[in-house]
């Protein structure tokens, strides 16, 4: 499956789909991209195609937290928040994302898939999405609360790598999904961008630091998805490459970067056509091992269109870039997440 004399480019699935079982996504994921996986998630489906939503709700429960403003998902002005209850602490053994109940019911059927493949599935591995730590407290307990009631969401958060960790070793890749970062970024004024990006990016490689020695990551940047609308925009990918350099830079020896994966749409929003929206890729820095994952495929271009996007995007980058839809499938119906798949098969054979 990672013979690279046989593929080029790769394709990379971000995560989430609108498929009726891991199962089904898994199959449709091998035989729509052809070989062209390296590593392949369970497709998230059912209540986890709407990201961290579930894991929110399910907080309701928790006796150490309180309901500080009710929400309905609409949009993200209408989110659920909560507040830790007076007289109580919260920790992060009392925290369960259920990230380790979703790879034990999913990676059996993983590796009954790759067997099943012979000789083509060696080297393909399993994609665990985690959600940053950050991420979970923002969308917890609301933005201000999040910077000062972080540790309980890292502590958690370790834990549950480890635990995935001691079953499967690096035979997981753990992508770390972090919207908030980049956001964060992207509306920060302009002169103040680089700082923000490294004070973000410290956190990041602290919570690879933490987890186990050996545990492989990759990065997914995103501009946020809910129901289909992004939370942050960007003039140009400037954030983005600060982002991704910093975090770089301050990434821990010991556990492997695989890969960085980079949004160029905005949701329903389409990639730009305008190169100089790409021209900031000139100064992206990442390690030769580390795959730079370019996420343009959107229904909103045509396959031309999109062709003509990856020339783009490689000539801006000086490197060849695998290729990904900037967000999950989760938030498309089946027949628009199957089309997308059949749209980087032919961008990753172009």
């Amino acid at each position: 499956m990672t013979d690279t004399t046989a593929a080029s480019r790769w394709a990379h699935l971000v995560g989430s789909t609108p498929f009726r079982s891991a199962d089904e996504a898994m199959e449709l994921a091998l035989t729509r991209l052809d070989g062209r996986l390296r590593t392949l998630p369970d497709g998230e489906t059912g209540e986890r195609r709407n990201w961290i939503i579930h894991i929110v709700e399910a907080l309701r429960q928790h006796p150490d937290l309180e309901v500080k403003r009710e929400g309905r998902w609409a949009d993200y002005n209408d989110t659920l928040t909560f507040a830790v209850r007076r007289g109580h602490t919260l920790r992060g053994e009392t925290l369960d994302f259920g990230h380790v109940a979703d790879f034990e019911r999913s990676y059996p059927l993983f590796e009954e898939r790759r067997a099943a493949l012979g000789a083509r599935g060696e080297g393909l591995r399993f994609q665990v999405g985690i959600p940053g730590d950050f991420d979970m407290a923002l969308f917890t307990l609301g933005p201000l609360a999040a910077f000062r009631g972080r540790a309980p969401f890292t502590e958690a958060t370790v834990t549950e790598i480890g635990r995935i960790f001691e079953r499967a070793g690096d035979d997981v890749v753990f992508q770390l999904e972090i919207p908030a970062e980049l956001v964060f970024v992207a509306r920060a004024p302009a002169l103040l961008q680089p700082l923000v990006g490294r004070l973000l990016a410290r956190n990041v490689a602290r919570l690879a630091a933490r987890s186990p020695e050996g545990a492989r990551f990759g990065i997914h940047l995103c501009l946020g998805d809910m129901n289909h609308k992004a939370l942050g925009q960007m003039r140009d990918v400037r954030p983005l490459v600060l982002l991704a350099n910093a975090i770089a830079r301050s990434w821990p020896r010991g556990r492997p970067l695989d890969f960085v994966h980079a949004p160029f749409a905005a949701a329903v929003e389409p990639p730009p056509v305008e190169a100089a929206f790409y021209a900031p890729l000139h100064d992206l820095k990442l390690p030769a091992e580390t795959r730079f994952v370019a996420g343009f495929v959107h229904e909103g271009r045509s396959l031309p269109e999109q062709r003509r996007l990856l020339g783009v995007i490689e000539a801006a980058a000086r490197r060849q870039v695998d290729v990904a839809t900037s967000c999950g499938l989760g938030r498309r119906d089946r027949d628009a997440a199957l089309a997308t798949l059949d749209q980087a098969r032919e961008l990753v054979s172009s």
